[in-house]
């Protein structure tokens, strides 16, 4: 990484942008983390799949960069997108219908990654401040989406997926459910059997800032064999942010 990066963040403007967020999304999903699947391009080195096409994505750039400027991603959908593209992405791990049968106006996140270099320092916030431009913008009330754990055997996950049941299932009138055959019991173990500092060690950083955020999760895990990980819905009702979160992230009192 440059020493001073020169960062921007904005939408994918072009189909080379796409690209871009597409080679990021390889070296992440792919050659990092040995995911796979029908529509990855190995031989150009890009991780797509039909709903791109349909979707936002929002780019992270670093402009002092050698290479490829595109530094980090998300990918976004609104419902008349996911209209467009046959459906959430999330629809096709766990049963929406709570979600999706309120008046309030949802927002799905997907495809996060940033960067190697780039993570633990301002990248991650930088797409965060973003995001919330949007949720302002559009008014948006409760973000969804999947996020993952590394690896497909939940025994080896038990502590962890326990914490999340126990202590950050979302309400049930938001809760979305694991779908068969692929699902799995995120109660793995008692309550009182975890060891909660390093439960939580063994959670990904980007759920536990969700939860940081007031965030939550969905009725049990969903394995994803392709991509060589377990998967947990996270929903985040905007109206459990606090005004502390609410004045760092969405910039409420911009002119």
């Amino acid at each position: 990484m440059s020493p001073t990066p020169r960062f921007e963040t904005r939408f994918a403007r072009s189909a080379e942008d796409i690209r871009a967020a597409q080679r990021l999304r390889y070296d992440v999903f792919v050659a990092e983390l040995g995911g796979d699947g029908e529509m990855v391009d190995h031989d150009l080195r890009l991780e797509r799949d039909a709903f791109d096409a349909h979707a936002e994505h929002l780019l992270l750039l670093d402009h002092r960069r050698i290479g490829d400027p595109v530094v980090g991603v998300y990918r976004l959908m609104m419902a008349e997108q996911a209209k467009q593209a046959g459906g959430w992405y999330t629809a096709s791990e766990y049963d929406l219908k709570p979600l999706l049968t309120t008046s309030r106006k949802v927002l799905e996140l997907g495809r996060s990654c940033l960067h190697a270099e780039y993570r633990g320092g301002v990248g991650m916030m930088l797409l965060w401040q973003a995001l919330a431009d949007l949720v302002l913008t559009r008014e948006v009330e409760i973000l969804f989406g999947v996020a993952s754990f590394h690896g497909t055997d939940p025994d080896a996950l038990a502590a962890p997926l326990s914490l999340l049941h126990h202590r950050h299932l979302a309400p049930a009138a938001l809760r979305p459910v694991a779908r068969a055959p692929h699902a799995v019991d995120m109660n793995r173990m008692p309550e009182m059997q975890i060891d909660r500092p390093a439960a939580l060690r063994a959670v990904p950083s980007l759920i536990k800032a969700y939860l940081r955020l007031g965030g939550c999760v969905g009725e049990g895990a969903w394995v994803d064999h392709r991509f060589n990980t377990t998967d947990v819905c996270l929903v985040l009702d905007i109206e459990n942010l606090s005004a502390k979160q609410r004045a760092f992230y969405m910039r409420e009192d911009r002119s």
